[in-house]
């Protein structure tokens, strides 16, 4: 008997860093799935709208459409330590319908100086999919976005 294969997880930057080889073709594969399945289910709505199912998974959904546009995941060691400067895509603390996307990376490795250029690029990675992107300060007065579904259609 076989052990069932692993299927694919985008890389939320909590993780290690996703291995280089094949990674480009499988993270190209799911992004057209994505796609396609916002064609199939959204019925005459065009791709930049979610699927009922990202929004369900929308973490998920978000690293994915992060990591599809080229930006790079932060990583993390086995001791929990970062090991890599990127995004970081986690639930939202305040709403369980939403993401937070931060900009995280080793000590001294100046991910907070970055941080709004880099932030400005996933809000846009995100926006041509129909998500909504809100930039805010937190503690320490470091930038995130909370991400979000778009508002429904007025009936």
């Amino acid at each position: 008997m076989t052990a069932p294969a692993e299927g694919f997880e985008p890389a939320t930057g909590d993780g290690p860093e996703p291995p280089d080889a094949g990674r480009a073709a499988q993270v190209r594969t799911a992004y057209e799935g994505l796609l396609q399945i916002r064609r199939l289910v959204n019925a005459g709505a065009d791709t930049g709208v979610p699927a009922p199912w990202e929004l369900l998974r929308s973490g998920r959904a978000v690293a994915l459409a992060l990591e599809a546009a080229g930006l790079p995941p932060s990583a993390v060691d086995a001791r929990g330590r970062r090991t890599r400067t990127g995004y970081r895509v986690a639930a939202s603390p305040s709403d369980a319908g939403r993401v937070e996307v931060t900009w995280a990376g080793p000590p001294g490795a100046g991910a907070a100086e970055e941080e709004q250029e880099r932030l400005a690029a996933c809000a846009a990675a995100l926006e041509a999919l129909g998500w909504v992107c809100l930039l805010y300060r937190g503690p320490r007065r470091r930038r995130f976005l909370e991400v979000e579904p778009p508002p429904p259609p007025p009936r």
